[in-house]
């Protein structure tokens, strides 16, 4: 069988050496994707992670090689992968519900803009494409196809690209998370004080942040990159290496899939560039920043919605609402959360110890408890962003809600803790400093390992 070498090593480019092999070079950002209606080969949690060079880890714990990273696909894999073959008409639908599935998901539909939404539910009903389903929905709804003038076929196919390149081997950053955090950002878009100020713009702007803001999530964190001297680390220079791929892989999929080559050249450039400037704003490490500027805007009463550039300050603080909004719902939905992404946290732990290097905070299963994480992160991260996005609503009904189950939830984790770690923090005492993983998690969060 012949086999395809692909190699990244620059700009695109295509050889034929000989009749049997063909190269492919590729910057790190661009990769092989499936047609569209062709079902995924879901790649695993650790899509960039070459082993061979882990292998090679030396004992001191550095990487050392900066070898390019080679792989073979037999031509089956290579077929189903290959970029040019987007454009077939798949043989069967993407998707294979029955009506009675299909009727239960549009009556879950009808109820996306409450706060109680079931997204695990929904993304069952709908075969594991809550994703695309949910979009365009939401497309819909807002009349974004008919003011901007988009081809329903053409955002289906972009929308189920981006859905493909989320990685459902991932227990936490996979395309249900995506779905997930896209209903929440529907939710806070509809906040009083700040939907009379919204254009078309600033809501697809918003959707497609929330939808995208993860894409391609390899499953680790970004210091685990930077210390195995990852392409992507090196390429993004060790800054928000995470959040500039799933941008620019983002960016990649809007050029690809042509979905808004109709629209004025200047128009999706701006589209392009808001689209990062919200994606980067994910970024744990640039937490205390955005809130320092929220906490001011409230203080000094001078966020003036109108204005085009605190209208975009707002929207970055409701992606960060809608990323870490999982302490805030319902109890049941928000520890199959925190269970999520402890496990990939452990995941990392776990690949971490195999290949001899330092695990990360927060990473090892055998010091830190769920609970102890959970309570951390939502004294730490949660509360204080969600107190401010309050005031900002003025205490809508919405963010009492949220507020309430932030509570009862940090209440529930801080019942489930070790009992050492419920001595330590004094019983009934503030959980602020119940266990070891409550007492790092500032600096945790520093480090880019929050969840």
């Amino acid at each position: 069988m012949a086999f395809f070498l692909f190699q990244r090593c620059g700009e695109i480019l295509f050889e034929n050496p000989d009749q049997n092999v063909k190269c492919v070079c590729m910057l790190g950002d661009v990769r092989l994707r499936g047609q569209t209606g062709v079902p995924a080969e879901r790649r695993g949690s650790y899509p960039f992670i070459d082993f061979r060079l882990l292998n090679n880890t030396t004992h001191s714990g550095e990487i050392g090689t900066k070898k390019k990273v080679k792989r073979l696909l037999s031509f089956q894999r290579y077929f189903h992968a290959s970029r040019l073959l987007r454009g077939i008409i798949p043989q069967a639908p993407l998707h294979l519900l029955d009506e009675d599935y299909l009727g239960q998901a549009r009556h879950m539909l009808s109820k996306v803009g409450m706060w109680d939404f079931d997204i695990f539910l929904f993304d069952r009903l709908t075969n594991g494409n809550s994703l695309v389903t949910l979009l365009c929905h939401l497309f819909n709804t807002h009349g974004l196809i008919h003011h901007f003038k988009l081809d329903m076929v053409t955002l289906h196919r972009f929308l189920v690209m981006v859905q493909e390149d989320y990685h459902s081997q991932n227990p936490y950053h996979n395309a249900v998370h995506a779905a997930d955090v896209t209903q929440a950002m529907n939710c806070y878009l509809k906040e009083p004080k700040l939907a009379s100020f919204l254009t078309p713009l600033d809501i697809m702007l918003g959707l497609l942040a929330a939808a995208a803001h993860d894409v391609d999530h390899p499953g680790v964190n970004q210091p685990f990159l930077i210390k195995t001297n990852h392409h992507l680390a090196n390429l993004y220079q060790n800054m928000s290496v995470l959040e500039n791929h799933h941008w620019r892989s983002t960016i990649g999929m809007l050029r690809e899939s042509r979905l808004l080559a109709h629209l004025p050249k200047e128009m999706t450039q701006d589209i392009e560039q808001q689209l990062g400037s919200l994606i980067l704003a994910t970024d744990i490490n640039r937490q205390n920043e955005f809130l320092t500027r929220l906490k001011a805007h409230l203080h000094n009463e001078d966020l003036r919605l109108e204005d085009v550039h605190d209208r975009h300050f707002m929207l970055q603080i409701a992606l960060k609402c809608a990323d870490i909004c999982n302490p805030c719902r319902i109890w049941e939905m928000s520890k199959q959360w925190s269970e999520r992404v402890c496990e990939e946290f452990y995941r990392q732990g776990d690949l971490e110890q195999k290949f001899e290097l330092e695990i990360s905070p927060l990473c090892n299963q055998q010091k830190d408890s769920i609970p102890s994480i959970q309570i951390g992160f939502m004294t730490y991260i949660v509360e204080p962003l969600f107190r401010e996005w309050a005031r900002f609503t003025g205490n809508s009904t919405l963010s009492e809600n949220m507020l309430s189950h932030l509570s009862h939830n940090k209440a529930q984790w801080k019942s489930l803790l070790p009992t050492q770690h419920r001595s330590s923090s004094g019983g009934g005492g503030s959980p602020d400093h119940a266990g070891q993983g409550t007492e790092n998690e500032e600096q945790t969060v520093t480090k880019g390992n929050a969840p």
